[in-house]
């Protein structure tokens, strides 16, 4: 795929692309140097921030930490149980 820089800086990006990241009008890139190569990254913080406070924990947790141990068990960094008693 290309892109071709017009005379004010602008390049209109392929609608593959868009359609692949769900890109539309008012979207923000991050836009990155590594090298020669430019990188664009979607921003989902702003997705991120709007999402904020919508959604309550399952009734009986305390907090997230509590339910996500409920679902993926131990997580790294947890101390580690004592051992059980297997008389």
């Amino acid at each position: 795929m290309e892109a071709i820089v017009a005379e004010r800086g602008q390049i209109t990006l392929p609608k593959a692309v868009r359609d692949a990241l769900g890109l539309t009008k008012g979207s923000k890139l991050k836009v990155e140097l590594e090298g020669g190569r430019i990188v664009l990254r979607k921003d989902v913080g702003t997705a991120i921030s709007k999402l904020r406070g919508r959604f309550r924990l399952a009734e009986g947790f305390k907090s997230t930490d509590e339910a996500m141990r409920a679902l993926r068990g131990r997580a790294p960094g947890d101390p580690y149980p004592p051992p059980e008693d297997s008389e």
